[in-house]
């Protein structure tokens, strides 16, 4: 990779990595809807009249991947991080979508994982035990609830990641208009459930009229940074360079979210943390590395 590659791509892993830490400070003004919906309008609304829509992909791809990850990956990551999900903790978790991805290939594109995939996958599902089985302490303390809705946010990450795929089979496309009108179709479902959910129209009108300079820097962070400036170069860096040189940076992404939510929030996982998260990051580099360590051998 080049050197300024290389700088995008350290971007790009600090960013995602502080991104739970600005969740959890988001979520402290907004409900965890409310706040997705806010991501998401403006990460699209401001730029539609400057953005034209990608000519190759059809409304049903743009649609299908913007309710899976608007509604499904960051609905329920946000609710699971209201819900006593640990920002550090959630980082780890949240890399499951590798796995799942994984399982999803195999299923529906009939993409045979090879011996090591299933050896990692498997070390990693005994790390996701060992943290859902820790509370933890203090700042640190984890829910079995977060934990769930977490892990569910990987899944739908995974599915999105298949949407993406069904998408660049229809030809190359811009990463930031396929972000940009992708992300207009979670922005009303979002809303009304939010009113359905989270106290009616009172409580969401009271919550935008006290929004703070955190609250609205958090909102602008995700949306700009975290969406379109993070997902942007990550897909251009994937469309420049193989796969296997991009993808294992992101198991730097877990490193910087666990440091800097014990720098930022206090928190101080326990020992079955750094146990299930340590495996897990091993299950991922078997999954990345693997055929080469066997082709060694």
């Amino acid at each position: 990779m080049r050197p300024t590659d290389w700088l995008c791509a350290l971007l790009v892993i600090l960013i995602w990595g502080v991104n739970f830490i600005v969740m959890k400070w988001g979520l402290e003004e907004f409900s965890p809807l409310l706040l997705s919906a806010l991501r998401f309008a403006l990460a699209s609304l401001p730029l539609l009249l400057f953005v034209h829509k990608p000519a190759n992909l059809t409304w049903g791809v743009l649609a299908a991947y913007g309710l899976v990850q608007g509604v499904g990956q960051f609905g329920m990551l946000f609710a699971g991080l209201a819900l006593g999900m640990p920002a550090g903790m959630a980082s780890v978790v949240l890399q499951a979508q590798a796995f799942i991805s994984l399982l999803l290939g195999a299923l529906f594109l009939k993409e045979q994982p090879r011996p090591w995939q299933w050896i990692g996958l498997c070390i990693a599902i005994g790390g996701l035990s060992v943290i859902a089985m820790a509370r933890g302490e203090g700042a640190g303390s984890m829910t079995l609830i977060g934990f769930f809705l977490t892990l569910g946010a990987a899944a739908m990450w995974a599915l999105a990641n298949l949407i993406s795929r069904h998408a660049a089979r229809q030809g190359p496309y811009e990463p930031l208009p396929f972000l940009v009108w992708s992300s207009i179709f979670p922005i009303v479902p979002l809303l009304l459930m939010s009113l359905w959910l989270e106290g009616g129209s009172t409580q969401m009108l009271a919550q935008l009229q006290g929004m703070s300079w955190q609250g609205a820097g958090a909102v602008a962070y995700l949306a700009f940074l975290s969406t379109l400036l993070g997902y942007g170069l990550w897909t251009k860096l994937l469309q420049r360079y193989p796969v296997g040189t991009v993808a294992p940076l992101s198991l730097l992404v877990p490193v910087i979210g666990l440091l800097s939510a014990m720098v930022l929030l206090g928190e101080r996982p326990v020992l079955q943390h750094w146990l299930g998260t340590l495996a897990v990051l091993l299950g991922m580099a078997v999954n990345q590395w693997g055929g080469y360590w066997a082709r060694r051998d």
